[in-house]
């Protein structure tokens, strides 16, 4: 029995002084004062990546709009050759109640009339200004058309130390790192405020940044404002990563306790 009070003993021994005194863990926009000056963020522009879906519509100065807009806003056909209305989903195109162009694959759209047109790469003004190009080629009755684009599935995904990792969507075209977070359900006690990751495709190319969310410098950043498909990844503190290990120690050690004690408990019976 004086083995298990000598083991018990150091035991707790070895648990209080793994528990290290928690660090204060930094918060959102610590170490931002106020301030009466105007702060101009950096708004990247959108660019059509593959996955995308577009809303096109063309509009014109006609005064047969049934007879010139329609037919820019009648067929769209996605990749797998279905068709359906441009302001609505073709047959296996989308899914859920979304409608419009699916960007295939190869970065392309099926458009009314106009053919195929590669899209990836472009900002709105410049597909549109690309539309407009190609309907005043083939056309003489639409007149002064103007191309209306937006953005359908505008999406990031949120990884790691937040309340709920997964998909966030949004309804409008502009997403703030806090507002992404936010809608993840914050990030834990254990995750990492000062060092946010964001990974970005552009033109087919991986970028990573690195964010503090606690920094005065925040709104500076190039990745404040998010872009459609971006990760957003929290990582773990040093606490956490050492509450994992505790936990393991103090399992092995609550283990080896009930091996002894169940050894000594037989011995005691049959000896």
């Amino acid at each position: 029995m004086k083995l298990i009070r000598l083991f018990v003993l150091f035991t707790f021994s070895a648990i209080m002084i793994s528990c290290a005194v928690r660090q204060k863990t930094p918060t959102y926009l610590e170490n931002v004062g106020d301030t009466s000056s105007l702060i101009n963020t950096p708004f990247p522009e959108l660019h059509i990546q593959k996955n995308d879906l577009l809303s096109i519509q063309v509009y014109s100065a006609s005064t047969m709009p049934q007879i010139s807009d329609t037919y820019y806003n009648l067929l769209a056909m996605n990749s797998s050759g279905a068709t359906g209305s441009a302001g609505q989903s073709s047959a296996g195109a989308t899914s859920g109640n979304s409608s419009g162009f699916l960007v295939d694959v190869n970065g392309d759209i099926e458009y009314p009339r106009l053919g195929t047109l590669h899209v990836e790469g472009l900002s709105k003004i410049q597909l549109a200004d690309l539309i407009k190009k190609k309907i005043n080629e083939k056309d003489t009755v639409l007149i002064n058309p103007s191309v209306i684009i937006r953005f359908l599935n505008y999406k990031v995904n949120v990884l790691g130390q937040v309340g709920h990792e997964g998909e966030v969507n949004v309804s409008g075209e502009r997403l703030t790192i806090l507002e992404a977070i936010g809608l993840a359900g914050g990030i834990t006690d254990y995750g990492k405020k000062n060092d946010v990751k964001v990974v970005r495709e552009i033109n087919g190319k991986i970028e990573i940044g690195t964010i503090d969310l606690s920094s005065k410098n925040l709104f500076d950043s190039p990745y404040y404002n998010l872009m459609q498909n971006d990760l957003v990844i929290v990582y773990p503190t040093k606490q956490k990563s050492k509450m994992v290990d505790q936990t393991i120690v103090t399992q092995r050690i609550s283990l080896a306790l009930s091996i002894i004690t169940a050894s000594a408990f037989l011995y005691n019976i049959f000896k």
